[in-house]
């Protein structure tokens, strides 16, 4: 077994280097127009939700953030992404749901900046911060959205007391993340725990397994334009690409990908 697969293996060194890998991409990828660092979503039969022209080369990562955020309507509403990424989630969203506010916080200062380069619409703001100790004042926020970054995080109950804080009472966290076997029970206890309430959930492998298989093509082509070929396989793993080890473990269930709608109690 190569020496990164028996890390990957490790779940607390598993996390370490997801940490350091979202940074590294933003480096890697300058340039380019990768828009989305989460994996995909395709139902069936298919959304087939409208997207302008230039959305639709993202449509199955787009379709994974408007199946969680549309759990509660946004328009007219306070909302706050944590962990944004490279952005394009909170554009979409910014864009189509209207929304009276959005703002989007990232720890990594690199794919700040890139996002306030490249998405500049109304009412929609980038931050640096941490999950784990927010920037805002209490009972901020109508709504927290948070997609497949909480995995990475060294104290999910600590973020989950975050968003519980800035959060306004009749508020919302709109969430969707996996967790591979060997940290389920420790996913659930953390999500149980929380003063936070559990309106909704659901498995969503199936869904995110065909969006794999549509964006597989183009991850496949990205990673060997800009990685270096010792980094592929983790690279094939990152875009969930078909075969691949993140891809495999969804099919088999041995990690478990969901959808939730949690509530701040009025």
């Amino acid at each position: 077994m190569p020496v990164i697969d028996r890390l990957f293996s490790v779940g607390l060194i598993r996390k370490a280097i997801w940490r350091l890998w979202y940074p590294f991409l933003t480096r890697r990828l300058r340039g380019q127009e990768v828009l989305f660092l989460n994996y995909a979503y395709e139902e069936d039969p298919p959304m087939s939700i409208p997207l302008q022209a230039e959305d639709e080369p993202d449509r199955a990562c787009i379709q994974l953030y408007h199946h969680v955020a549309t759990q509660m309507s946004l328009r007219g509403k306070r909302v706050l992404e944590v962990s944004c990424g490279h952005g394009g989630g909170a554009a979409y969203l910014a864009r189509i749901l209207q929304p009276q506010s959005y703002t989007a916080l990232d720890l990594n200062p690199a794919g700040i900046r890139f996002c306030r380069q490249r998405h500049r619409i109304d009412g929609l703001d980038f931050m640096k911060g941490d999950a784990g100790k927010l920037p805002y004042e209490a009972n901020t926020f109508d709504a927290v959205i948070n997609i497949e970054a909480s995995h990475c995080y060294p104290a999910f109950p600590r973020f989950l007391a975050e968003v519980e804080r800035v959060l306004r009472p009749g508020g919302h966290l709109l969430y969707a993340d996996f967790r591979f076997s060997d940290g389920l029970a420790e996913w659930e206890q953390a999500l149980a725990s929380t003063p936070l309430q559990i309106l909704r959930t659901r498995n969503i492998n199936a869904e995110v397994l065909r969006g794999m298989d549509r964006n597989s093509p183009r991850s496949l082509d990205l990673i060997s334009r800009h990685l270096p070929k010792f980094l592929h396989g983790l690279g094939r793993d990152f875009a969930g690409v078909r075969g691949s080890r993140i891809y495999n473990a969804l099919s088999s269930g041995e990690l478990s990908y969901r959808s939730y709608c949690l509530e701040k109690p009025v």
